[in-house]
């Protein structure tokens, strides 16, 4: 019934435009609505029912019959792998040349929320939100071990271990963080932001969906696609929380012999989620604004730690050539028509792109949230450009001094744990050959548990909005409904199958909210069109 508030709203546009923002993200009387159940204030919308119920029956399964969730794990992976690995990468590739068209073409000019809308973030505090809800976790897990891997398995038929190697190695991991990624988190904020800000919308995912639909949008077709648009906000952030406390726990245990099993990483996951509960119902402007501050600040420094202790000029070299490499290679990698290294594109790519798609509804509901006030051209350069020169910079030092420790001091620390699979101690294990090793490994997993805890409190921020209907203000005990919940599936997937069952859940759930992003783009290009007419 909240979903009714977008309709009147369209209705009595003049209304809408003397109402203040208060106002306008508050239902009529008549539709705030709430329900006891076991005695707490709980908004019952088909969303939040058929959601919750479907993800507390799946999180008991996978715990209950962990043997069989497994076996079902790793077969959904290979099957999605092998039969639509085209599909994603056409996808990735098609969203990346709409935002770059709507940047440079005169749609880029419309502004979120209307001509006279200022901004209300910083540049800076923006930038930092975006990328600490975006990439966080993942950058640690993955920034010395996936250069590193593909220096000894590189794609596109170069030869291992050689310089070229090394430049891929750097090129083909920013072609898996990079513009492809960005831009379909950006699709999904360009599309809330403008049907919310200017056409005065609820922020969900099925107001986008209004020039297609009608108002059909508030029965059950929009019921759909925000219940699918939950279901892969939800598993995209619990595979990314489930690296997270993976690599957490390998660090505990490398330095301080703490067992790294799976008792030790649920207790990691309570405690991290009990944390994110705090800032989760401080809300956006207080904890997830500050601890993405911090977030960013504190990456930096260990950026910067990383260049200057380590082969400082290899590592700079390492980003030059780096960056150069990936506007090289982005074209060649993003094609998978006759490719013969079909490993790096199905156990690579299409887990990278099909992940990138199912975080794409928490991460594009979140980025339109702080994106008020920028016009569309602004909103690209910021979404897509900016953080993808981010991992640049990240991947070059922190590959770049991994290569330097194997080809020229003959470390082989790092490149073994790759190549046996132990990907989340490749990063303890290149710090082992830096000064302040220590200190360098437990600011890293500090790093880690305070993006976990941004990439939950914001997660949980916005599935609630989508289940809410599009209500910023739903009942507290619904966030802490979902920050559980979060949890509780990470911890079923770790449980139930490990990385391959972190993979399986990002492909099966990314897979049907691809065609509804695609639509998305449609959409929001017919929106900004008419917009555009109309000034």
């Amino acid at each position: 019934m909240c979903l009714q508030v977008g309709y009147r709203i369209i209705k009595n546009r003049e209304k809408y435009n003397h109402m203040t923002e208060e106002e306008k993200q508050q239902p009529p009387a008549d539709v705030r609505q709430y329900r006891r159940l076991f005695g707490l204030e709980i908004y019952l919308t088909p969303v939040f029912v058929t959601s919750g119920i479907t993800i507390v029956a799946f999180v008991v399964g996978a715990l209950v019959f962990r043997e069989t969730a497994t076996e079902v794990f790793k077969a959904t992976r290979e099957w999605l792998t092998a039969n639509l690995d085209w599909f994603f990468i056409l996808a990735a590739n098609l969203v990346v040349l709409f935002c770059l068209y709507v940047a440079i073409s005169p749609l880029g000019k419309v502004r979120l929320g209307g001509k006279d809308e200022k901004p209300e973030y910083s540049n800076a505090t923006w930038l930092a939100m975006l990328f600490a809800a975006g990439v966080g976790i993942g950058l640690l897990f993955f920034g010395v071990a996936e250069p590193v891997y593909y220096f000894r398995n590189p794609p596109l038929g170069i030869a291992p271990g050689t310089d070229e190697a090394a430049i891929t190695g750097i090129a083909a991991t920013a072609f898996h963080w990079g513009l492809h990624g960005w831009a379909i988190y950006g699709v999904v904020g360009l599309a809330l932001g403008y049907f919310a800000y200017n056409r005065g919308l609820p922020m969900t995912i099925r107001s986008a969906f209004h020039p297609l639909l009608g108002d059909r949008v508030w029965g059950w077709p929009g019921h759909v696609i925000d219940t699918f648009a939950i279901f892969a906000g939800l598993f995209g952030l619990a595979t990314s929380l489930g690296l997270g406390v993976q690599q957490v726990t390998s660090g505990f245990n490398y330095l301080f012999g703490i067992p790294a099993n799976d008792t030790t990483m649920v207790v990691l996951i309570v405690a991290i989620t009990a944390i994110a509960l705090t800032s989760v119902l401080t809300g956006i402007n207080v904890g997830i604004k500050r601890l993405s501050q911090f977030n960013v600040i504190l990456a930096t420094l260990l950026l910067l730690a990383v260049i200057l202790l380590g082969p400082t000029g290899y590592a700079i070299s390492s980003i030059v050539a780096g960056i150069g490499g990936y506007l090289s290679k982005t074209v060649p990698l993003s094609n998978w028509i006759g490719r013969e290294d079909t490993g790096f594109v199905q156990d690579w790519t299409t887990f990278y792109f099909a992940w990138w798609f199912a975080w794409a509804p928490f991460v594009g509901t979140f980025i339109a949230r702080v994106s008020k006030g920028r016009t569309v051209r602004e909103f690209v350069a910021f979404v897509l450009l900016l953080p993808t020169l981010l991992c640049l910079l990240w991947f070059g030092a922190f590959g770049g001094t991994a290569f330097h420790q194997h080809i020229v001091e003959g470390y082989t620390g790092v490149t073994a744990n790759v190549e046996t699979w132990k990907l989340e101690i490749a990063l303890f294990k290149m710090f082992d050959k830096l000064p302040l090793s220590t200190l360098l490994s437990s600011v890293a997993m500090l790093l880690t548990i305070v993006f976990f805890v941004t990439s939950s409190d914001s997660g949980s921020l916005i599935i609630d909005t989508i289940a809410a209907g599009g209500r910023i203000d739903a009942p507290v005990a619904q966030r802490v409904f979902w920050c559980v919940i979060e949890g509780l599936v990470a911890i079923a997937l770790l449980l139930g199958g490990g990385l391959e069952a972190l993979q399986a859940a990002s492909l099966a759930t990314g897979l049907p909210f691809v065609i509804v992003l695609l639509a998305m783009a449609f959409c929001v290009w017919k929106g900004l069109r008419s917009e555009t007419r109309k000034g």
